[in-house]
């Protein structure tokens, strides 16, 4: 019953990995292009990462090479990985269609210490 459901965030340390998934209902996540946003204190939301309905991929400079997004059609899902993480990456994260739907779930909080 809830669109969008952000989970995986926690803290770790610089050079660290984490690895969130999103459960997006399928009114929202089928035949779309899905997103990672990420938005720290006093900063806009931004899109780090998408992948579309077909599998092709797209990363935000700020990430690539370091995050890598994947999605499986059969269970909803749309999952980021992070790896050599940076104090840099702190920030609520966030997915969505691409362009968003307007409305967001709560996201889950990345905090990466230094």
């Amino acid at each position: 019953q809830v669109p969008l459901v952000e989970s995986g965030g926690g803290l770790v340390q610089s050079g660290g990995s984490l690895r969130l998934s999103c459960a997006a209902h399928d009114t929202i996540f089928m035949w779309h292009t899905m997103g990672w946003y990420r938005q720290a204190p006093g900063k806009q939301r931004e899109l780090a990462a998408y992948v579309t309905s077909d599998g092709r991929r797209n990363y935000d400079d700020s990430v690539k090479g370091r995050f890598t997004i994947s999605r499986d059609n059969a269970k909803k899902t749309v999952d980021l990985e992070m790896n050599n993480m940076k104090p840099e990456d702190t920030a609520v994260y966030y997915c969505n269609r691409v362009p968003d739907v307007g409305r967001w779930g709560q996201g889950t909080q990345v905090t990466v210490s230094s």
